[in-house]
């Protein structure tokens, strides 16, 4: 395991402390949730625009599901 030194304004550090302890957990935990939830968003981006590469026929109407699910 490494240790990771991140700058963030005082006032978000704060809240994200404020969270972890809503949640029970410590920050370290958080981060490291925080970390898989973006890591398995990139990833499953990733194989999807992959896959809709594959399939040019149907890659228009994929990608626009996929900003529909993703809200954009």
């Amino acid at each position: 395991m490494a240790a990771l030194i991140i700058r963030i304004p005082d006032g978000k550090r704060e809240r994200l402390k404020d969270l972890a302890r809503a949640r029970k957990q410590s920050l370290t935990k958080l981060f490291d949730e925080m970390a898989t939830v973006l890591l398995a968003e990139y990833d499953a981006e990733t194989r999807f625009l992959a896959r809709a590469a594959r399939g040019a026929g149907k890659a228009r109407r994929g990608l626009r599901l996929l900003a529909k699910a993703r809200g954009r």
